[in-house]
């Protein structure tokens, strides 16, 4: 069937540092893992999340992890005329025949993509239907953190780091295998090795928690099935302390075909305490684990000579807070000195650049335009999203920049965030227009350009902004439009700035997915059977199905209960502070009140500092779950080893 798809490499396999296992080489208890990005290769090969796992599970001697990706609708028709089933990219085994499989969901616009991945590998979509022979379907990922909406499609959840929890997650599922499958107290065995873990108080069964709702339409509780013995109220999360104790990948997959990042990746921290009250990932990371700079530079080396790869990504949420980024880019522009080696920072916070940092990053490479994130246009939307960031912090770096030679630079905002007006949105335009003076002014040239990237904001679980509402599809389309013409409208500066946005429909969706309980199930289930796939690619979304799918699905629901709930119910509504939420019995750490009060300190526009380096706030994580920030400096340089030559050079070249 590949030379009559598209892309056909994408399902070959045989990527550099990939590996097939035998499939008994544990023995009887072999416990077998198919790992899956739910998107296309193109995206899911260099996810860090799932090649890390990949490698953790494939150390082990007992277990084996293969990976599938979602196959593009090409393919898929295919292999529905040919009755063929979704297959691994490895050793091209069924995934149906696979002890877990496991998804890594970053976005809950692949939603769709999981049911038609289960369809595809004859596993029944709904976990109520499933039997003793067919894979646990085990989700992770920061959607994972509100795990209701796919709750009747997924066996278990993971909340949190993975390092870890698949490692005790197969040990588990290793021994209930080892004592011939057992059930127990009037379980099936799938339900008892199920029991077994949700017993860990870490892995979310989703089959043993009952929901009510309230006359309204609210959610009552999710609370533990009466007589299914240690089913915990709350599932925490799971967080890995020591992260040079886990140095993965260290064989990082190399592509076969065009993907998304060609690079190497370092995560150099994980964690952040900065305290953007939109950003999730910030929140749910809590707290900041660095990895030591010598930890760094092994895993660089290693990752390089693994892979001949040129260029070095190196990782985290704000990767230029590393209390020494400073000793580790100049470490390795040091040790990389004269090779084509180059050296990235994707995520920089504009008050943490400088020009010797930059200066380091672009010592074996070159120089390319400078990415900033201010998020609002305004002073005082920044106070209210707690970004700390001010005009002349962004003037002040930018004509750092300028002066020192880069001419173009990228500004990145958010429309739609809770208190915005009009007026907020159109000092994005004020702001790009100071850029390109300051730009021109300290150069000298009239080639500056600012280009300014628009996503729609989303509120998220776990986050200060959980109970905000969400602006409407067309109250965002309205404000881009009043952006556009106001960029539009100064010939001064209009060709010197860029736009690129993306329109208020996708955002809406995933507002829905996110914030939405297991009711949104059943319309994930109907968009999927009206033949959604790839929500999150502009070329395949359909936001018309979407909104016809969830009419009749919510239609169907209020004349039964006498409900009132909708898209605008899930979306636009604010939520009160006494409301039970979907994902209230998801321990991410934090505590709920503290997260009201912060929302309620946005709505007054109060900032919260960073509790790196200010007293703590009280957030709850490091009390509750027992952790504490762990930061340098640890006092020790990164070394140049030796001095590469022309010998080297050439390997590494020919390489």
């Amino acid at each position: 069937m590949l030379p009559q798809v598209s892309k056909p490499l994408q399902y070959v396999g045989g990527e550099l540092n990939s590996q097939v296992k035998d499939w008994e080489c544990g023995g009887p208890g072999t416990v077998r893992w198919v790992l899956m990005y739910p998107d296309a290769y193109e995206v899911g090969l260099p996810n860090q999340g799932v090649m890390i796992l990949y490698e953790v599970l494939n150390e082990q001697p007992h277990a084996l992890a293969e990976r599938t990706y979602a196959v593009w609708p090409d393919l898929e028709e295919l292999m529905r005329e040919n009755d063929v089933p979704l297959l691994t990219v490895d050793g091209h085994r069924a995934v149906r025949d696979f002890d877990v499989f496991g998804l890594s969901f970053p976005t809950e616009l692949n939603y769709t993509n999981m049911l038609a991945a289960l369809d595809l590998a004859g596993i029944p979509l709904r976990s109520s239907d499933r039997g003793d022979d067919d894979p646990i379907v085990l989700i992770g990922g920061h959607s994972s953190f509100n795990p209701e909406p796919v709750a009747q499609f997924i066996d278990a959840a993971v909340i949190g780091d993975g390092e870890e929890a698949v490692l005790a997650i197969s040990e588990i599922i290793r021994e209930w295998k080892s004592e011939g499958r057992p059930g127990g107290d009037g379980l099936t065995p799938r339900e008892e090795v199920l029991r077994r873990l949700a017993c860990t108080g870490a892995v979310y069964i989703p089959a043993f928690y009952d929901v009510s709702y309230t006359a309204d339409g609210t959610l009552e509780a999710v609370t533990p099935k009466p007589g299914i013995e240690g089913v915990p109220w709350q599932v925490s999360k799971h967080t890995v302390m020591d992260l040079d104790a886990w140095p993965y990948p260290k064989q990082p997959l190399v592509p076969l075909a065009e993907s998304v990042h060609e690079r190497m990746s370092v995560e150099i921290f994980r964690g952040c305490t900065r305290g953007c009250r939109f950003c999730q990932a910030g929140m749910i990371t809590r707290p900041v684990r660095e990895r030591s700079i010598t930890g760094i530079g092994e895993m660089v080396e290693r990752g390089l000579q693994a892979t001949g790869y040129e260029e070095v990504g190196l990782l985290s949420l704000s990767s230029a807070d590393h209390s020494e980024i400073a000793d580790i880019t100049k470490g390795l522009a040091d040790r990389y000195e004269g090779t084509q080696t180059g050296l990235s920072l994707p995520s920089t916070r504009v008050d943490a650049f400088n020009i010797d940092l930059a200066n380091e990053l672009t010592r074996n490479g070159r120089r390319s335009g400078l990415t900033f994130a201010p998020e609002g246009g305004s002073e005082r939307l920044r106070k209210v999203i707690n970004k700390q960031v001010s005009e002349q912090d962004l003037i002040d770096t930018v004509a750092a920049a300028f002066g020192a030679g880069w001419r173009n630079v990228k500004l990145y905002f958010m429309c739609g965030l809770p208190t915005e007006t009009d007026e907020d949105v159109l000092g994005i335009v004020n702001l790009a227009k100071a850029v390109i003076e300051t730009g021109r002014k300290v150069s000298g040239r009239k080639d500056i350009r600012c280009t300014v990237s628009i996503g729609g904001f989303v509120p998220k679980p776990h986050t200060p902004f959980q109970w905000a509402g969400q602006l409407s599809a067309a109250d965002t389309d309205r404000r881009l439009a009043l952006l556009r013409d106001e960029i539009r409208s100064d010939k001064r500066y209009g060709s010197s700035i860029g736009f690129r946005y993306h329109d208020g429909e996708p955002g809406v969706v995933e507002g829905l997915l996110s914030r939405g309980d297991r009711r949104v199930g059943d319309v994930i289930e109907a968009v999927w059977r009206d033949g959604g796939r790839f929500d999150g690619w502009s070329e395949h979304f359909s936001y018309e199905r979407w909104m016809r799918c969830a009419d009749e699905v919510f239609s169907a629901m209020n004349d039964e209960h006498g409900w009132d709930v909708s898209v605008d119910w899930f979306t636009t509504r604010e939520r009160d502070e006494f409301e039970t939420l979907p994902w209230d019995h998801i321990d991410s750490g934090l505590d709920k009140a503290w997260l009201w009060e912060d929302w309620q300190a946005a709505l007054d526009e109060e900032e919260q500092p960073d509790c790196r380096w200010d007293p703590c706030f009280d957030c709850g994580v490091c009390p509750q779950m027992d952790l504490d920030i762990e930061i340098g400096p640890t006092g020790k340089k990164l070394l140049p080893l030796t001095v590469l030559g022309a010998g080297k050079q050439e390997m590494l070249e020919h390489r």
